[in-house]
């Protein structure tokens, strides 16, 4: 089974198990009912905030250990002065 498959049977699982959580075919463990409401409802956002936080982290990340690969940042310079020098030929200023 590829990664993509097991990716979608788990947010499948995931996602049917909190829509009958959600609508109380389920009952959450060890958390009382009226914490249980107040939690649920917000818990799709709560997921959505953190997995944003946690893709800018990892670009940031990325972009902090960029000189740490010389060849990667070296790449990135030559094709930075290659889009500069094609700009200037079409008359465009970039400095």
């Amino acid at each position: 089974m590829a990664r993509a498959h097991r990716v979608a049977a788990t947010v499948t699982i995931v996602t049917i198990a909190y829509i009958l959580t959600f609508f109380g075919v389920f009952s959450v463990p060890l958390v009382d009912e009226k914490v249980a409401a107040q939690i649920l409802p917000v818990l799709p956002w709560w997921l959505l905030v953190s997995f944003g936080a946690y893709s800018l982290v990892s670009i940031g990340w990325g972009l902090l250990t960029l000189r740490e690969c010389p060849e990667a940042y070296n790449e990135l310079m030559s094709e930075i002065a290659e889009a500069k020098n094609d700009l200037r030929s079409k008359g465009v200023t970039v400095d």
